[in-house]
């Protein structure tokens, strides 16, 4: 039993040490690339130990962002350094609430946040408002917004990080929760242990089936002064967090909206986020991570004036040679013109297999399969508004370009 014991804690050791996904996942600026503002964009170094990796960034990402309608903040550049454990652990006590703030990081340095908009019915704190469904009229195409303070977030799938499109592989591995767990994209193993085919990651939360909002999802009776709005076509279901209850077995996920299994970064299996889409592949509650965390979350980035950790001395820096997971970059297309009244032409630095044309709510509304460098999109039939062209290459990048119909 000792022996035993020993050789599973120098197993644990060597994985510790080694340069795993909690280290080489990263998209990490080169050193001259800057995006909103002239503001340098993505993870700017990635430092780790053997207990934990430290990832600054300005939380500003490499894709185009913006404009947020009525949404008066403007992105700025945050100056964080998250730390991230190498060794997560579940949390066999009780379970922490997603504060509001980042409760994560995606892999590009910009803010994972809940499922909150940090108000609720008559400031009363009992009907906590949902963020998309009362600002999402305020995301721009890559489903992200400012907060006060300048700091750009998503609250739902950010997808212009990876492609939510694409059902027929595992999704990409796109950011860690603050309690060191990996968080994916909305594609997994139809069976934990990787067997299956793939499947899109459904949320076991469901809309209640009420008809006033009197009581809360545990069954408790509110008294009349706590009770919420009636159901309407202003407040529909889901317009409150509390409009949504946990049916365990309704969907792959667990409470915290994750579950273990094998992913392609993690062979022997383990715990993992996903974000969650409905069947329209619109965002489905609770979007990413939560109400509450599966691990343990350590001190340090959660809370006011958080995510300004120090790096330690003797962390040494990881320099990638090529971390096996394509970049994407908006600057690698171009779209002309901007906007169109008909036509419009990309071009790419490679061979274009496949376009998909997305409107402003990540809906595919068009599609094309060129096989050349140059593709010329028809946008006569849509209405005037923005839309983003995800252009899959021949050489494995996926490119975005912003596109325009007038």
């Amino acid at each position: 039993m000792r022996a035993s014991f020993l050789l599973v804690l120098g197993s644990l050791a060597l994985r510790i040490t080694a340069q795993g996904p909690e280290v080489t996942s990263w998209i990490i600026n080169p050193g001259n690339e800057t995006g909103y503002g002239g503001i340098a964009t993505n993870v700017l170094s990635v430092h780790y130990t053997a207990a934990d990796v430290y990832i600054t960034s300005t939380c500003i990402p490499g894709y185009d962002i913006g404009p947020w309608a009525g949404n008066p903040n403007s992105p700025a550049n945050q100056d964080f350094c998250f730390r991230i454990t190498r060794a997560p652990q579940p949390n066999t006590g009780t379970p922490v609430a997603t504060q509001l703030g980042h409760i994560g990081v995606w892999r590009n340095g910009v803010s994972i946040f809940n499922a909150l908009d940090g108000m609720s019915y008559n400031d009363q704190g009992v009907w906590n408002r949902d963020a998309l469904f009362w600002e999402g009229s305020s995301f721009d195409l890559c489903l992200g917004h400012p907060a006060p303070n300048g700091e750009y977030h998503h609250h739902v799938s950010p997808n212009c990080l990876y492609d939510h499109l694409d059902d027929q592989q595992h999704s990409d591995l796109i950011g860690y929760a603050f309690d060191g767990y990996p968080v994916y994209g909305a594609y997994g193993f139809a069976n934990a242990d990787g067997t299956g085919g793939i499947v899109r990651m459904r949320s076991s939360y469901q809309l209640r089936t009420i008809t006033e909002r009197s009581t809360l999802p545990d069954g408790s009776v509110l008294p009349g002064a706590q009770q919420g709005p009636a159901i309407d076509a202003q407040y529909p279901l889901g317009a409150f967090i509390e409009d949504h209850e946990y049916v365990a077995g309704s969907g792959e996920l667990d409470e915290h909206n994750g579950r273990f299994s094998v992913t392609p970064e993690y062979p022997a299996g383990i715990y993992a986020y996903y974000v969650t889409l409905d069947d329209q592949l619109d965002p489905a509650y609770p979007y990413v991570i939560g109400p509450t965390y599966y691990g343990t979350v350590a001190p340090g980035n959660t809370g006011p004036g958080s995510g300004h950790n120090t790096v330690p001395g003797g962390a040494a820096l990881y320099s990638p040679g090529g971390t096996g997971i394509n970049e994407t970059r908006a600057t690698t297309a171009s779209a002309h013109p901007v906007p169109s009244h008909s036509t419009v032409r990309l071009h790419a630095d490679a061979v274009v297999q496949h376009v998909d044309l997305l409107d402003a709510q990540g809906r595919l509304v068009l599609q094309s399969t060129p096989q050349r460098d140059q593709v010329i999109l028809d946008l006569t039939e849509l209405p005037a508004g923005t839309y983003c062209a995800l252009l899959r290459c021949a050489d494995g990048h996926v490119l975005r370009v912003r596109v325009a119909r007038a």
